[in-house]
């Protein structure tokens, strides 16, 4: 007997289409455009500069983000600064634009974890490499405002294959419960690694989840800056006026590989991204830019070879720290070290002196 699988209706917003033909934009300045369009670009140079770093031997393992640059920056740009954000690994676009110095994102994938101190005054988590336990997180700094009625709100991000986890579950049955001030968006970029969607969840979409936690899910277009920046930017609103939480589906494509580890091509046909290629999210808006009289090669050369410095200027920063000294990994465990860290860290001292 064939199962019946129940079918809920939940919203899709698109607001700019491939071609980069706009409905009402969501009151955005020209400057505000453009400040978009530059991260995004900004934040595809340094993908690409850091694949090649990889490559060569001067990073380690890095996961590419090709692709989600709107599903980040224009999620990330609808944040105020007193919000809290809560990034999983892949949202280096997002963490650009909230702050965090590019040679520090380098530093962390280079293998040195002082590249995740977080500058004071932003308020951002590290990464988070275990897949859907950031979820849990940002419920605790929401919980948290709540108690001390903040009117903020936290955003957390995660990916398809984290709703298949216990903790994301746990995460969206609590916030709801509580009715927390907290937006979850989840970057549907249609792979878990190899594992695509249709093999995560039998459900039509990630959205409706929420239904079964008790608030609202939508579905948006996740290529598509304006409906990003707009839908993150009501569900924001929501969630510091009390409203509680807000599941965002963004639904997006990984145009890269999981991670430099990884080969996508033996898992997914290349006529898949050849028709994603054509919804790439920079050049949809750049469209529009350009129809708008916003954009002209001339600003395009320029701004290239402006942000290619700074990205240039990052790796050269990332490249002429010193390495940390050995054993300083102890110190970071507790508040105060323990007596057996101690140990453990002058048998790792001495061994490099010898």
């Amino acid at each position: 007997m064939e199962k019946e699988i129940a079918k809920f209706s939940v919203n899709y917003l698109q607001i700019l289409d491939e071609n980069g033909a706009c409905g009402e934009q969501p009151g955005l300045t020209q400057d505000q455009i453009k400040e978009i369009y530059e991260s995004m670009v900004l934040a595809r140079i340094f993908d690409e500069r850091a694949i090649k770093l990889q490559r060569e031997g001067r990073l380690g393992t890095y996961p590419p983000l090709r692709g989600q640059e709107a599903a980040q920056i224009a999620s990330a740009y609808a944040l105020n600064k007193n919000d809290w954000m809560v990034p999983a690994f892949r949202e280096h676009a997002s963490v650009i634009l909230r702050g965090l110095p590019m040679e520090m994102i380098l530093q962390y994938w280079g293998g040195d974890e002082r590249g995740q101190k977080i500058p004071s005054g932003e308020n951002d988590l590290t990464f988070a490499i275990p897949v859907g336990t950031q979820p849990l997180h940002a419920v605790g700094i929401a919980l948290a405002m709540k108690i001390m009625g903040e009117k903020n709100a936290s955003l957390v991000y995660f990916g398809d294959g984290a709703t298949s986890e216990g903790d994301t579950s746990e995460a969206m049955n609590f916030a709801g419960v509580f009715n927390l001030p907290l937006v979850f968006v989840c970057e549907n970029n249609q792979w878990a690694i190899s594992v695509p969607r249709s093999r995560q969840t039998a459900s039509q979409t990630i959205a409706q989840k929420a239904v079964a936690f008790g608030f609202e899910g939508i579905q948006v277009d996740g290529n598509d800056v304006f409906a990003v920046y707009s839908s993150t930017k009501n569900a924001l609103e929501k969630a510091r006026s009390g409203n509680g939480p807000t599941l965002i589906e963004l639904f997006t494509y990984r145009m890269g590989d999981h991670t430099t580890a990884d080969d996508a091509s033996k898992y997914r046909k290349k006529s898949e991204l050849d028709e994603w290629i054509k919804k790439d999210p920079i050049e949809r808006l750049r469209k529009y830019m350009e129809s708008k009289k916003l954009w002209s090669r001339d600003y395009e050369e320029k701004l290239l070879a402006k942000l290619g410095k700074k990205v240039g200027d990052a790796v050269k920063k990332y490249e002429s720290v010193p390495a940390e000294e050995p054993g300083k990994i102890f110190e970071y465990v507790y508040a105060e070290m323990t007596e057996n860290l101690k140990i453990q860290q002058k048998e790792v001292l001495d061994e490099a002196k010898s």
